[in-house]
Protein backbone atom coordinates (compact mmCIF):
# COMPACT_ATOMS: atom_id res chain seq x y z
CA UNK A 1 0.00 0.00 0.00
CA UNK A 2 0.76 3.53 -0.50
CA UNK A 3 3.29 5.61 2.03
CA UNK A 4 2.55 9.25 2.37
CA UNK A 5 4.58 12.11 3.56
CA UNK A 6 3.07 14.86 5.11
CA UNK A 7 3.61 17.94 6.12
CA UNK A 8 1.14 19.54 8.46
CA UNK A 9 1.80 22.66 10.86
CA UNK A 10 2.00 21.74 14.60
CA UNK A 11 0.37 25.07 15.56
CA UNK A 12 -0.43 27.81 13.96
CA UNK A 13 -2.94 31.37 14.53
CA UNK A 14 -6.59 31.60 14.58
CA UNK A 15 -7.60 32.94 11.36
CA UNK A 16 -3.87 32.51 9.54
CA UNK A 17 -3.98 30.52 6.39
CA UNK A 18 -1.81 27.64 6.35
CA UNK A 19 -0.24 25.27 3.68
CA UNK A 20 -0.86 21.43 4.04
CA UNK A 21 1.44 19.38 1.64
CA UNK A 22 0.78 15.77 0.87
CA UNK A 23 3.25 13.22 -1.17
CA UNK A 24 1.70 9.69 -1.31
CA UNK A 25 4.13 7.08 -2.85
CA UNK A 26 2.32 4.81 -5.23
CA UNK A 27 3.13 3.38 -8.33
CA UNK A 28 0.67 4.69 -10.54
CA UNK A 29 -0.17 2.20 -13.12
CA UNK A 30 -2.17 3.39 -15.66
CA UNK A 31 -3.10 -0.11 -17.44
CA UNK A 32 -1.71 1.30 -20.34
CA UNK A 33 1.97 -0.62 -20.14
CA UNK A 34 3.01 -3.77 -21.19
CA UNK A 35 5.41 -6.33 -19.48
CA UNK A 36 8.12 -8.04 -21.03
CA UNK A 37 5.95 -11.09 -22.19
CA UNK A 38 3.45 -8.38 -23.65
CA UNK A 39 1.02 -8.45 -21.03
CA UNK A 40 -0.93 -5.24 -20.09
CA UNK A 41 0.15 -4.56 -16.89
CA UNK A 42 -3.53 -4.05 -14.49
CA UNK A 43 -4.18 -0.59 -14.02
CA UNK A 44 -3.62 0.52 -10.38
CA UNK A 45 -3.92 4.32 -9.22
CA UNK A 46 -5.24 6.29 -6.22
CA UNK A 47 -8.41 6.95 -7.51
CA UNK A 48 -9.63 9.05 -4.65
CA UNK A 49 -8.52 11.69 -2.11
CA UNK A 50 -9.98 12.90 0.62
CA UNK A 51 -8.68 15.68 3.26
CA UNK A 52 -10.85 17.08 6.34
CA UNK A 53 -10.65 19.50 8.99
CA UNK A 54 -12.52 18.22 12.41
CA UNK A 55 -15.12 16.36 10.27
CA UNK A 56 -15.24 19.27 7.35
CA UNK A 57 -14.40 18.66 3.60
CA UNK A 58 -11.10 20.52 2.58
CA UNK A 59 -10.32 19.01 -0.35
CA UNK A 60 -11.68 15.49 -2.77
CA UNK A 61 -10.43 14.57 -5.73
CA UNK A 62 -10.81 11.71 -8.09
CA UNK A 63 -7.30 10.93 -9.81
CA UNK A 64 -7.53 9.52 -13.44
CA UNK A 65 -4.43 7.49 -15.18
CA UNK A 66 -2.61 10.43 -16.09
CA UNK A 67 -1.86 11.68 -12.61
CA UNK A 68 2.09 10.92 -12.45
CA UNK A 69 3.24 8.57 -10.17
CA UNK A 70 3.76 9.46 -6.16
CA UNK A 71 1.20 11.89 -6.37
CA UNK A 72 1.85 15.19 -4.61
CA UNK A 73 -1.18 17.47 -3.28
CA UNK A 74 -0.40 21.27 -1.83
CA UNK A 75 -3.59 23.27 -0.68
CA UNK A 76 -4.37 26.01 2.27
CA UNK A 77 -6.52 25.62 5.28
CA UNK A 78 -7.81 28.39 7.57
CA UNK A 79 -7.23 27.94 10.86
CA UNK A 80 -10.24 28.09 12.88
CA UNK A 81 -9.93 25.96 16.04
CA UNK A 82 -7.83 23.29 17.59
CA UNK A 83 -8.32 19.19 16.39
CA UNK A 84 -7.15 16.84 13.12
CA UNK A 85 -6.56 16.80 9.91
CA UNK A 86 -7.24 13.49 8.64
CA UNK A 87 -6.21 12.85 5.02
CA UNK A 88 -7.82 9.08 3.25
CA UNK A 89 -7.34 7.63 0.04
CA UNK A 90 -8.05 4.57 -2.04
CA UNK A 91 -6.47 2.85 -4.94
CA UNK A 92 -8.24 0.44 -7.60
CA UNK A 93 -7.17 -2.95 -5.82
CA UNK A 94 -9.63 -1.74 -2.88
CA UNK A 95 -6.88 -1.03 -0.68
CA UNK A 96 -7.77 2.19 1.45
CA UNK A 97 -5.13 4.14 3.87
CA UNK A 98 -5.71 7.03 6.35
CA UNK A 99 -3.51 9.05 8.52
CA UNK A 100 -4.39 12.09 11.13
CA UNK A 101 -2.52 15.16 12.27
CA UNK A 102 -3.18 17.35 15.12
CA UNK A 103 -3.17 21.09 14.82
CA UNK A 104 -3.14 23.65 17.47
CA UNK A 105 -4.89 26.81 16.83
CA UNK A 106 -3.60 29.65 19.17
Amino acid sequence: MARALLNVPKTVKRGQVFEVKVLISHPMESGQRRDERGAIIPRDIINRFVCTYNGDLVLEADLFPAVSANPFFAFHVLAAESGTIDFAWRDDQGAQHSESRPIVVE
